[in-house]
């Protein structure tokens, strides 16, 4: 007697239906049951295999791994385990998987920061090609790439689609609107600079907010009686990079103007040629890492985080600044990942009102005095499904499904519900997301408004990202310990990027697509071309400006 099948099919997708999704779909009930029944019929052959994917550690991906992953699994008979790590790690598993050959993984959720490795090394497979060939029987026709919000993110500069997004999150600028909208506070501001306390359009105007609230007496309406004007962190360790290569530099006004990022010089100072060949990240070959836009911004940044922020800020990586301004004592911070709002919004946080309303807002982050209208002003992380060409057809097919199913539109308005990181219009423009609005500080509004597309992540100008990201944190590290100077610490960072660009180039290992450094010419020669780099500015305190935050909110719309 033959055995039964250890999952239930159809059956078991509209019982997941019941109990997990609802009305929180973008399709209607019977397109998500018509959904579903292709992923069963399309996972036939596989049936009884065993997967393997790895992503990092956040909220939208604990919800894959302990909920979809299980009705995935109930849906099709493929079993999927689908590993959380720290996001250094996946990318160290993926480096040597590259370098191996051998199949750690059957699918990765790597950062599209990767796209420049990608395209260049041809070690992930060619989504548009996949689809079209391979991947073409197991490919949703409900995919509706257009519908996704960030694969311009994950294109090469060939056209081809190399990743497909999975969670997005943006870097922006938080800020308490219950101390900016006090009359009183307002009206202290007013008399001590001059101009009305708002937003900050720019970083002078930031530095004044910064210098007004910390040290002062925020117990008249109900805060503590003393508060901070900026939040930041400074320890030496692998998390300082990221707080540097996601865009840091081009806030500031670093790199050139151009979408999704700056070309011919990008958000990290790296140039590359019409062939999009890296040439040089040094002023010298006419790259912008150590110009005085990059200097600057880290001058700033260390400026700030000792005058303004909690003391013990210093000594902090990524994850143990994150919760601090949810606990009450700061009044704005520059650079903040809307991956924290789910944190920043449980009831009983003395940032969340009674009735469940934030106290706090979320606004695009100011600029700094080098920035131009057209240049990038924010990051955006874009956590992307990679496929890689050293696992087997079959595996990469059957992982490909799982893919589909987590980004699939049946799905993705609960998936955004959980983890608060958009990737489809689709799920953006639900109902359900305008009732919930007002209880997510503008996270909506910013995902609703044509600002968005501002932020991007790192770009293709980045020929070997895990070799490179490295050399960022040591560097700036030591700028902020005092080691060394800015100056110093980003002369010292522009050498090494050049070095490994040096040797990708003599090992060719990226072909044409790979660097072919510039001859080093005098700083001033650069100074003197059109774009980046720049030279340094006799006044790097712009007139400070602010914007009432309604009024932002109103020309988004």
């Amino acid at each position: 007697m033959a055995t039964a099948p250890a999952y239930a099919g159809i059956e078991e997708g509209k019982a997941f239906l019941d109990s997990e999704i609802g009305d929180l779909s973008a399709l209607s009930r019977a397109d998500q049951e018509a959904e579903l029944q292709w992923f069963v019929d399309a996972a036939k052959p596989y049936e009884g295999m065993e997967i393997k994917v790895v992503s990092e550690t956040i909220a939208t991906h604990e919800y894959e791994s302990k909920v979809l992953a299980p009705a995935f699994t109930a849906l099709t008979g493929i079993k999927v385990t689908h590993d959380l790590i720290g996001e250094g790690d996946v990318v160290e598993k993926l480096q040597t998987q590259m370098q191996s050959g051998e199949n750690i993984y059957d699918a990765y959720i790597n950062d599209s920061d990767l796209i420049g490795t990608h395209w260049r090394y041809k070690q992930a497979r060619n989504l548009t090609e996949w689809m079209a060939g391979d991947g073409k029987a197991v490919t949703n026709p409900g995919l509706d790439l257009a519908d996704f919000i960030g694969t311009k993110f994950t294109t090469g500069p060939d056209g081809k689609l190399y990743q497909l997004p999975d969670q997005q999150f943006a870097n922006l600028y938080w800020f308490r609107q219950d101390w900016f909208s006090d009359e009183k506070t307002k009206a202290d501001f007013k008399a001590k600079y001059g101009y009305d306390l708002g937003v900050p359009v720019n970083w002078s105007a930031y530095e004044d907010i910064a210098e007004f609230f910390t040290g002062r007496d925020m117990s008249y309406i109900g805060g503590p009686a003393k508060v901070y004007g900026h939040m930041d962190y400074g320890k030496k360790d692998p998390s300082l990079g990221w707080r540097f290569t996601d865009a840091w530099l081009s806030m500031a006004g670093a790199g050139d103007k151009g979408e999704p990022n700056g070309l011919p010089v990008d958000e990290w100072g790296i140039r590359v040629n019409e062939k999009s060949q890296p040439v040089g990240s040094c002023v010298a070959r006419g790259g912008d890492t150590n110009g005085p836009a990059a200097v600057y911004s880290i001058e700033k940044y260390i400026d700030w985080l000792t005058k303004y922020a909690p003391p013990a800020a210093a000594g902090m990586v990524f994850s143990e600044a994150g919760p601090v301004p949810a606990q009450g004592e700061v009044a704005q911070q520059m650079f903040w990942y809307t991956a924290f709002t789910a944190d920043m919004v449980k009831d009983g946080l003395p940032v969340v009102n009674e009735d469940g309303t934030p106290k706090w807002r979320m606004a695009p982050s100011p600029h700094g005095a080098y920035w131009e209208e057209g240049m990038k002003v924010g990051y955006q992380d874009a956590g992307s499904w990679t496929l890689m060409e050293s696992t087997p057809v079959d595996r990469a097919q059957a992982a490909w499904l799982y893919a589909q199913f987590v980004t699939s539109k049946t799905v993705d308005v609960k998936k955004s519900h959980v983890g608060l990181t958009f990737i489809r219009e689709s799920s953006i423009q639900h109902p359900s997301f305008t009732e919930r609005a007002p209880k997510l500080g503008g996270l909506v509004e910013f995902y609703r408004s044509p600002a968005r597309v501002a932020w991007s992540p790192t770009g293709t100008n980045v020929p070997d990202y895990p070799k490179l990201a490295q050399l960022w944190w040591q560097n700036i590290g030591d700028a902020s310990s005092g080691a060394k100077t800015p100056q110093e610490a980003m002369d010292s960072l522009c050498a090494e990027q050049e070095k490994v660009l040096a040797r990708l180039e003599r090992a060719g290992v990226q072909g044409d697509l790979g660097p072919k450094l510039n001859e080093e010419m005098d700083a001033q020669y650069w100074f003197d071309q059109p774009g980046a780099p720049k030279p340094k500015l006799e006044n790097e305190r712009e007139e400070p400006k602010t914007v009432a935050y309604d009024d932002l909110i109103a020309s988004w719309k």
